[in-house]
């Protein structure tokens, strides 16, 4: 771990998500707790981003229950990349606003989230056959910007 820190191609990355796996080593990879890693004690401290310090999964719920806008909004930008097939770019902020947004009046459920995903222009333009499958050889990361672009020009999300 010290040596991808020390690795600058590698530090960004790490400096943002060691810090939560770090909180979360108390549980093995099945789930189960312990308090050790083959008789080495497990340090679970660690110094979120956003400057938040954490020492296990305790203090990691309570960094994430104190700033639930953020939480949302990645967990949205996490469904729509998923549920577009494909990274997101700028052109999908304002999307990504709008069903944080929508689902803020809902109290933030997951079906909320999900339904906006669904319900957003850029899954729904996804390119289908006659039947409504998507198309043979086409996935969703094969949409172009452009078509992106101009389903939001023209009066898409």
């Amino acid at each position: 771990m010290e040596s991808h820190r020390a690795n600058p191609v590698c530090a960004n990355c790490h400096r943002l998500m060691d810090p939560v796996g770090f909180a979360m080593d108390n549980f093995d990879a099945t789930g189960k707790w312990r308090d050790d890693d083959g008789g080495a004690k497990i340090d679970t401290s660690g110094i979120l981003a956003d400057g938040f310090k954490v020492d296990g999964p305790a203090s990691l719920r309570e960094a994430i229950l104190s700033r639930p806008d953020r939480f949302v909004r990645s967990l949205t930008e996490a469904l729509m990349a998923y549920a577009f097939g494909r990274k997101l770019g700028p052109y999908d902020m304002p999307t990504a606003r709008r069903i944080v947004a929508n689902a803020a009046r809902e109290n933030n459920t997951f079906s909320s989230l999900v339904m906006g995903v669904v319900k957003s222009t850029p899954f729904q333009m996804r390119l289908k056959d006659k039947d409504g499958a998507l198309a043979p050889g086409v996935s969703n990361s094969s949409v172009k910007t452009s078509q992106v672009s101009t389903a939001v020009r023209t009066g898409g999300e």
